[in-house]
């Protein structure tokens, strides 16, 4: 079933001290749904947050809200009371905990009842109900992130702006708030569109994503699309696709190409033409490693690796390997300990033909 679009960006323009901040052609964004902006510092990933919010206003183009376009006092007043904004500092009052989450509903004049309600949801959602009547001031730095999520979640918004919402987070606080904050949204079907810089909370939290760079979408779709079948070579490296061999297509035959690489063929999927120059990406945990080349095997494509180099990462090793042509994989510590694996050994390195995304290279 087709997701109700809840926000549609058609062409807006924003521009600051007479330079182009921002110019984005097209962005759609789901009713229901989480979308993550990943790019380096500097992509343009706030500024659209805060154009989106509807506190800063493009030079061109239109926002739509529910199908209705932004284009008056009147209707960005409107956007405005639909969205929350979570900023990267949490930003509270000097007052209690209580009083900061009710903040967002004073403004909108509800009443005591209803304010009383709303702010005991919101703590509780975020596990901060036993300290309602604590001073803001004295909260950790984890805490007083929960608080400021709780105040944009009181008011009950249509849309949920992110940025950097997990920064400046020791790692088990970061990991006990990703958890709360992605069953929440689960819960409560609320939109949300969040500004990230780690592949992983993107990979965990989106549904879709869009890739940002010099104020533009580079790339956008859903996370699976954007991680496995990166359109560039800038989206490809962003997204951590460790290995991007340059190659030219040999044959094409019913869906299957042989492309050379540095004298060797590898097999892959898809219809480029015999001649076309390509990349062909390849993703590190798509790599298998074995001691020897395992007798039965359903990858396409096998070959003999000399490891280069280890490095450790977190709970993995990653292996750089020289089959002829570099790859990257990644391997766990006890597997890697197992196979006896160091760096000058030879091993088998393997991996599918539909493992392999191959994109088009000009010469």
């Amino acid at each position: 079933m087709k997701s109700e679009t809840l926000i549609k960006v058609e062409n807006i323009v924003l521009s600051r001290g007479g330079v182009t901040v921002l110019d984005i052609g097209e962005l759609t964004i789901a009713q229901g749904k989480i979308l993550a902006l990943i790019g380096p510092n500097g992509a343009g990933k706030s500024t659209l947050l805060l154009t989106l919010a509807g506190l800063l206003k493009p030079g061109h183009g239109r926002i739509y809200y529910q199908g209705w376009p932004v284009d008056s006092s009147a209707s960005r007043a409107s956007l405005r009371r639909s969205v929350s904004v979570v900023f990267q500092e949490p930003l509270l009052l000097n007052t209690s905990v209580y009083n900061n989450v009710a903040l967002g509903l004073k403004f909108r004049h509800l009443n005591h009842a209803q304010i009383q309600k709303s702010v005991g949801d919101a703590l509780n959602y975020f596990g901060m109900s036993a300290l309602a009547n604590r001073s803001a001031k004295t909260l950790s730095g984890g805490e007083a992130k929960r608080v400021s999520l709780a105040r944009a979640f009181a008011i009950k918004p249509r849309l949920i702006l992110l940025d950097e919402a997990f920064n400046s987070l020791d790692p088990p606080t970061r990991e006990t708030l990703i958890d709360d904050l992605q069953h929440i949204l689960e819960e409560t079907k609320i939109t949300a569109v969040m500004a990230l810089h780690d592949r992983e909370e993107t990979l965990r939290l989106a549904q879709d994503v869009a890739v940002m760079a010099e104020g533009k979408i580079i790339q956008s779709g859903t996370t699976s699309q954007i991680f496995n079948q990166p359109d560039s070579e800038f989206v490809a490296n962003f997204v951590g696709t460790e290995t991007i061999l340059e190659g030219t297509v040999k044959s094409s035959n019913a869906g299957l190409m042989e492309i050379a690489i540095a004298g060797k063929n590898i097999s892959a999927v898809g219809d480029y033409l015999p001649g076309q120059n390509v990349y062909c990406c390849l993703r590190p945990e798509n790599i298998t490693v074995s001691k020897d080349v395992p007798e039965k095997i359903s990858a396409r494509n096998v070959f003999e690796a000399k490891v280069q180099n280890i490095i450790r990462q977190g709970f993995f090793y990653k292996l750089m390997l020289d089959c002829g042509f570099p790859i990257v994989a990644y391997i766990t510590m006890p597997s890697c300990e197992d196979l006896g694996i160091c760096e000058g050994s030879f091993i088998s390195a393997s991996f599918k033909a539909t493992a392999v995304h191959v994109m088009r290279r000009e010469k």
